[in-house]
């Protein structure tokens, strides 16, 4: 809700629009969508209100669209009376194989039409009608008038009622993700405009309602015929002409089927309407009928947006979203078993397990492959979970090897994936698994998406940030008390390691369906935590959306030059055997200066430096302090030493692997995120790590030199300017800052004239250092180090610099006192990252501690709103119709772009106004967020 909606009135509706406005709500999938996202919740009574609470939420998020210039003038909620319809009499299979709503969402049907007449919204729902046919049925009806209409889900079968134009008068709008689908959308999801999106649909077939369509043919296969031929008849006349293959096959078997389906894909639009248009007419919600409601089941949270609500709840185990959390009863589990684990060699089991998890409405997915390359995996197993010991592991790629006479007995992966595509895909059923982005990436090798789904890893990164990891294993030691079995015991190491795909059926299953197993155990343990302790905002808001994104960009990957790295580490094997000889002169003898032992021998042995100190391995110390220290007292051994140890580095880990790592299938490198990484919240990669190249240096220029763009292409870089002082002069309410910001100010040089009184290189280089130093806590030692000043002077410029703005101050003692009270910090979004060693007796752990606390909730914050554009930026790229422009990587404050130079303008306008935004409307900044954009032919050059 908008703030004036928390006005001790009920949300009110938009009157300014002309053209009238005509929202249909898809009543079904909300309930569903809800059912699943929700604990089992309880309310007042001891009544089951899980779905009913999470469908009254959707409604009151809905609500915010009456007040928006485009909202509607009309609304109605549909719903689904009955099982039966036109479709039953054409196919008696037609949605034969649907499972029964579970049995605690029975009774919650009656309240949830009794929430939508809370808020005095018209329903619409009729016996022998399904919801879709009504829903078209009216959209036709208010097109006749000239009216807009909005339909409110992202169900794939009502895609077919959006306008096939630009400027379609239809739309879609998904309130759960906050995205509005229009044509673009569907000819990017399945390779058609809706106007033809029922072919495809008919051909395709969909097993969650049972329409057969023509076997093997999945959604690509299907647009393309769509596409050749025009539609489905024309599709099965040519198919005699066809050359000789399977899907011809199949075509010419299955024709009457296929006119069938196409039949049961349609939407009925001449169905009587039973209330007229003009009785959806929205007015003020009216706030009695909907308090009695909320006040009846405790919905508490809500009814203090509605005004007149408790101040604080009389519970203090109610949660912020407004239910009692002490009332949700976590499940008794059986210990864990890995002898009840099946092993499914045929598609009849693989059936049932699918029916299973159907049925359960939640289960647990896991791939088995035979690399952690997400891009070039082979798939060898999936798992599956559905309760506790419910587990079993679908062979799909086993054999070779010394453990197997012959092959063994298993599906072929496209029958297995043919099945459970719809189940994966199936917004009804909720998927769960740990570390998602991996089976996200590899399936998407296979064009099968899972949708929607929780991840244990996210969860888990959201709750206990800096107090322990994050992996599978850990996590059931941790809250299961279960020690799972170890990848290595089953396929060895080092030289003798095998393949998964070698490992023997029966273990295979046991570790496989623990994996899965323990995913779901794992689940209902910190779902339950989600909600008492608060994390579910920034779960929802930022991180879960963020997982098929992240899984996209590693898929994509990043071109790179192979000549030109190739080059670099020529030239980095020059500049270091260049170095190691004026290093050699220096120390009077050759070693190997890759040896820490004999480096340290040479310092501080036989030259006999300063400062050297053994440690309890009997040898000096060697590290990049020690080195830097004598570098900055004038000893040219140890600069020489700093720089042949950055080259070593850089070619190790840049110019010589990254040839290694370009993927001989797409000639691309394509980078590993974790979700994980950074306690802050900042994701982290490897092979290779983008983090690390270096950002002022020539070195790390000519390093990023190498990323270019594909012919056609350009390279597009934008970066958040100076985000963390931003959000530093919003947090600690500077307003000298803040002022700065608004007029577009160089900040450093506004630093720079109210500590040093004058704005000059030398006093704005100051500044900057200032500037960011005091962000991280610095010391008076560390400061004076980095400005090459004494101790005292440091200290001065500090006092100087908390005088001129005495909110940073304020802010950091604020952070620091809450930080060891509560042991953790939040970002503005309800981050937490938690420091154990605030309250260490070791000075330095403590002190440590306390400069990341006061750093974090700045730096967690941006973390936070750049992971929000990463989610927003494909769907509003989609919209604009930019359709090429893709997101490679993400680089500290920045993301990087590759797009076709056509789309330069229309692009760097997207992306500039998403990221700008990315804030809002949840965290209202008051300073401005500016994005700098650069393109050219390598990522360098966009910079």
């Amino acid at each position: 809700m908008t703030d004036k909606d928390s006005n001790n009135a009920a949300p009110s509706v938009n009157s300014a629009s002309e053209q009238k406005h005509l929202y249909l709500v898809d009543g079904s999938a909300y309930i569903f969508r809800a059912y699943h996202r929700l604990p089992p919740l309880t309310n007042l009574h001891n009544e089951p209100v899980g779905a009913v609470y999470g469908y009254t939420t959707m409604l009151w998020k809905l609500a915010d669209e009456l007040h928006k210039a485009d909202g509607p003038t009309h609304l109605a909620v549909v719903l689904d009376k009955s099982s039966k319809s036109f479709r039953n009499d054409l196919y008696s299979e037609y949605k034969a194989h649907r499972p029964e709503p579970p049995e605690d969402l029975r009774p919650q049907f009656p309240m949830i039409r009794d929430a939508t007449r809370a808020f005095s919204l018209p329903l619409v729902e009729e016996d022998n009608v399904e919801a879709d046919d009504m829903i078209a049925s009216y959209t036709k009806a208010a097109l006749e008038k000239g009216w807009k209409v909005t339909i409110v889900s992202s169900d794939k079968d009502l895609m077919q009622l959006i306008e096939p134009t630009d400027n379609s008068r239809v739309d879609m709008l998904d309130t759960m993700k906050n995205v509005r689908m229009g044509k673009a959308t569907v000819e990017e999801k399945f390779g058609v405009g809706p106007e033809k999106l029922g072919d495809v649909l008919g051909l395709m077939g969909d097993s969650a309602d049972n329409i057969p369509g023509v076997p093997g043919i999945g959604p690509k296969t299907a647009s393309k015929l769509i596409n050749e031929y025009g539609d489905i008849e024309s599709v099965l006349a040519a198919a005699p002409d066809m050359k000789k293959s399977k899907m011809k096959e199949n075509l010419l078997a299955n024709i009457e089927q296929a006119r069938l389906s196409r039949l049961l894909v349609s939407l009925k639009d001449d169905c009587p309407l039973p209330y007229t248009l003009d009785s959806f007419a929205l007015q003020d919600i009216p706030d009695a009928p909907l308090r009695d409601f909320l006040t009846h089941h405790g919905f508490n949270s809500l009814l203090k947006k509605l005004g007149g609500g408790q101040a604080e709840p009389q519970n203090p185990d109610v949660d912020k979203a407004g239910y009692d959390v002490s009332l949700v009863k976590p499940i008794e589990a059986p210990a864990i078993d890995r002898n009840e684990y099946e092993c499914v060699q045929n598609l009849a089991d693989l059936d049932q397990w699918i029916d299973q998890a159907r049925k359960a409405g939640v289960f647990a997915i896991d791939v088995e492959t035979d690399s952690l390359e997400s891009v070039s995996a082979r798939v060898v197993g999936i798992c599956m979970a559905t309760g506790p010991n419910k587990a079993c592991y679908i062979p799909l790629g086993h054999g070779n090897g010394d453990m197997f006479a012959e092959s063994p007995q298993q599906i072929s992966l496209e029958d297995a994936l043919a099945r459970l595509k719809p189940l994966l895909e199936d917004e009804a059923v909720l998927k769960v698994g740990q570390n998602l982005k991996y089976d996200l990436t590899v399936l998407a090798q296979h064009d099968v998406r899972i949708s929607p789904f929780d991840d244990t890893l996210v969860m888990s990164f959201n709750l206990d940030a800096g107090l322990h990891g994050h992996g599978m294993d850990e996590l059931a030691k941790l809250h299961l008390d279960h020690e799972c079995i170890s990848f290595k015991s089953l396929t060895g190491t080092g030289k003798k390691a095998i393949s998964f795909a070698e490992v023997p059926l029966e273990k295979a299953t046991e570790y496989a369906g623990e994996d899965a197993d323990v995913t779901l155990r794992l689940w209902e343990v910190l779902r339950l935590r989600m909600a008492s302790e608060r994390a579910t905002r920034i779960y929802q808001m930022v991180d879960r959306p963020l997982v098929p994104v992240i899984a996209k960009m590693e898929e994509t990957g990043v071109l790179v030059d192979r000549e030109e790295l190739a080059r670099l580490s020529q030239s980095f094997t020059a500049g270091m055997a260049k170095l190691e000889t004026q290093i050699h002169d220096l120390a009077g003898e050759s070693f190997s200066i890759g040896s820490p032992k004999q480096l340290g021998e040479i310092l501080f042995g036989k030259l006999g430096l300063k400062g050297g100190k053994k440690g309890k391995s009997g040898q000096y110390s060697t590290d990049v302090t020690v080195l830097e220290r004598l570098a900055d007292g004038g000893e040219p051994i140890a600069q020489k030493v700093v720089d042949w140890r950055q080259l070593s580095k850089l070619k190790s880990t840049y110019t010589d692997v990254l040839q290694r790592q370009i993927n001989e299938k797409t000639g691309r490198v394509h980078t590993s995120y974790s979700l994980s990484g950074a306690q802050t919240g900042r994701l982290s990669s490897t092979e290779p790590n983008l983090q690390n190249i270096p950002i002022r240096t020539d070195i790390g220029r000519q390093i990023r030199q190498a990323f270019v763009a594909a012919p056609g292409n350009v390279i597009l870089a934008a970066d958040y300017s100076q985000i963390e002082l931003r959000l530093a002069a919003h947090m600690a309410d500077v307003d000298t800052l803040k002022a700065a910001f608004d007029a577009g100010e160089d900040i450093h040089n506004r630093t720079a004239q109210e500590l040093f009184g004058a704005v000059d290189r030398e006093t704005r280089a100051r500044a900057k250092t200032i500037n960011f130093a005091i962000l991280y806590g610095i010391s008076r030692w560390g400061l004076a180090k980095r400005l090459e000043v004494d101790a005292d002077d440091a200290q001065e410029m500090i006092d100087t610099y908390f005088e001129r703005f005495p909110g940073i101050n304020r802010y950091i003692s604020r952070t620091l006192q809450s930080a060891r009270e509560k042991g953790f910090t939040e970002t503005l979004f309800g981050r937490k990252t938690h420091f154990e060693r605030l309250k260490s007796s070791n000075q330095a752990e403590r002190q440590g501690s306390e400069r990341a606390a006061i750093n974090a909730p700045i730096q967690g914050t941006c973390a936070d709103i750049i992971k929000r554009a990463m989610v927003r930026m494909g769907p509003a790229l989609t919209e604009a119709g930019l359709n090429d422009v893709k997101m490679l990587m993400q680089v500290h404050d920045e993301l990087v772009f590759e797009l076709p130079e056509k789309d330069v303008d229309a692009a760097s306008g997207v992306i500039r106004k998403v990221m700008s935004g990315a804030a809002e409307p949840a965290i209202k900044l008051s300073v401005p967020l500016d994005v700098d954009i650069g393109t050219g032919k390598t990522w360098d050059e966009a910079h």
